[in-house]
């Protein structure tokens, strides 16, 4: 027995009910901070990185070694990069989670 056409397109288009809330689960605070910590470390990480990499590209400037010089902006606009998506993580997530939540 087959189902008719549109009793599968309604069957689809059922909404569980599903939406994330806080509170459900134990250790969501202690996550929160595990989480916080992490992007604390890597973002100290990234400017000791830019740090490094504007030190090889400003020697390699001054000593006429071109690769050096190359590899320095590489790594200057790499840890550049690095540090605007750590920043930017809770805006892109809420975003593109927002954006979700309006798909029907």
């Amino acid at each position: 027995m087959s189902v008719p056409l549109a009793d599968r397109v309604i069957q689809l288009a059922y909404d569980p009910g599903i939406t994330p809330s806080g509170g459900g689960l134990p250790g969501l605070s202690v996550l929160k901070n595990v989480v916080n910590s992490i992007n604390l470390f890597a973002l100290v990480a990234v400017v000791g990185a830019l740090a490094v990499s504007l030190s090889v590209w400003a020697w390699g400037h001054h000593t006429g070694g071109h690769q050096a010089e190359a590899n320095g902006k590489k790594g200057a606009v790499v840890a550049a990069g690095a540090a605007l998506g750590l920043g930017a993580a809770n805006g892109i997530i809420a975003f593109f989670s927002g954006l979700g939540s309006q798909v029907h």
